[in-house]
């Protein structure tokens, strides 16, 4: 992080400052005092005052319990933006931000000092955390940004000032905030707005840009895939060749190879990525099977592309789907599971197991929970099945990849 004094924190931040006696700046923040290294801020959210002993043991600068955490976070990220002198790149979309995240990343480490948000680092909490590791050096930083509602992109960029600004796809995803597609167009549409005149908009094909100072690119139409036979992605931009090989997770490295181009940074001839944990995890199960652990989240789009996925992966052996129900989704929830359902009816598997009670339409064997799901999986599973795990946050999902192929959580 690019350090600021403890004189300057107490500006920005009202609240209990505690700083260490051999301490006058801060080099890192944390929340969670268990990540702190000697000479970083922790900041106390919720019932979080109780551990700064513990963060002063660690080597802490200094403790702050803020009077609004929330707006101390993004006054000390905003210090450290106006700081810097790399490029901000800002990723928000229905689906793929992460994946796109991590591709991105994948493409600028290898040639410039990229910092990218860890897993979902993606809210009022974790975005600032993001912006709080960008150092001197730093020349590429890459967010991502959550939308919950009205507004939350918008704040966020108060202080990131992104130059560039990804927008990954748009579906109907978190409509209890924002009640339809339109309103998802209209909060996402806010990172656009947010850009500096000269930025950057990468947009997906047929998304309206009102602003005529940015460099609008369209994927899909100004950027396109052109062929996808793993490892060998063909783009217009170029021909890579990758380590994965879901077809979803190439149209997410299309639009990065598009944000790559806006960075000026050159395309690698090979790319290797690691995926956010509990992503398109491709893991062997006994037996020569495969799990495929995409248990993060899920929406009735991206569970279509998971089984075509699974299909894929599956190639002639059998195929299991653990699916669980959806969440967010306002009124459109009993219409996205049944969306599901058809998903599941066209493409088809060999042995569906249903988790939580909207998931009964989809059919199959239901079960109540991923505890539940776990023992119905076993007592399907057989050498060389290939399994789908994929369901709502809420649900937990990953257990399962934990108890059945030994996966850390």
């Amino acid at each position: 992080m690019i350090p600021i004094s403890l004189e300057e924190v107490a500006e920005l931040s009202a609240g209990e400052l505690t700083p260490a006696v051999w301490a006058d700046e801060i080099t890192g923040v944390q929340v969670d005092s268990r990540r702190i290294v000697e000479g970083e801020l922790f900041v106390a959210l919720g019932d979080g005052a109780v551990f700064r002993r513990h963060a002063f043991a660690r080597g802490a600068a200094a403790t702050l319990v803020p009077d609004e955490p929330f707006a101390a976070l993004a006054a000390l990220a905003g210090a450290v933006r106006e700081r810097s002198t790399a490029r901000f790149v800002a990723i928000t979309g229905s689906m793929g931000k992460t994946s796109t995240k991590d591709i991105l990343a994948a493409i600028c480490d290898r040639q410039a000092r990229t910092i990218a948000a860890e897993r979902s680092y993606n809210n009022e909490i974790g975005v600032p955390l993001t912006l709080c590791r960008v150092e001197l050096d730093t020349e590429i930083c890459i967010l991502e940004l959550a939308m919950r509602g009205f507004g939350q992109i918008a704040e966020l960029c108060t202080f990131a000032r992104p130059h560039i600004g990804v927008i990954t796809n748009i579906a109907p995803v978190h409509l209890e905030k924002v009640a339809t597609l339109e309103g998802v167009i209209r909060a996402k549409s806010e990172l656009v707005e947010a850009l500096p005149p000269g930025g950057t908009a990468i947009v997906p094909a047929g998304f309206a840009v009102a602003r005529d100072d940015l460099d609008v690119v369209r994927i899909g139409e100004d950027v396109t895939l052109e062929s996808f036979e793993p490892p060998h992605l063909r783009t217009s931009l170029a021909t890579v060749e990758v380590d994965f090989t879901a077809r979803h997770l190439a149209l997410n490295a299309v639009t990065a190879l598009a944000a790559a181009r806006a960075l000026a940074v050159a395309v690698p001839e090979h790319l290797e990525v690691t995926f956010a944990e509990w992503r398109n995890q491709e893991l062997p199960l006994p037996g020569g099977g495969v799990l495929l652990n995409d248990a993060w989240n899920a929406n009735p789009v991206s569970v279509r592309a998971a089984l075509e996925h699974l299909r894929q992966l599956a190639a002639g052996r059998r195929r299991i789907a653990v699916l669980g129900e959806m969440a967010e989704l306002g009124e459109y929830s009993d219409e996205a599971h049944r969306e599901v359902a058809r998903a599941i009816e066209e493409i088809g598997v060999d042995v569906l197991i249903s988790v939580g009670e909207r998931a009964r339409v989809y059919g199959g064997t239901p079960v109540a929970d991923a505890d539940a799901a776990t023992e119905a999986l076993r007592g399907e599973l057989r050498p060389g099945d290939c399994v789908l795990l994929k369901g709502a946050r809420a649900l937990g999902m990953e257990r399962i990849a934990v108890s059945v192929a030994g996966v850390t959580a």
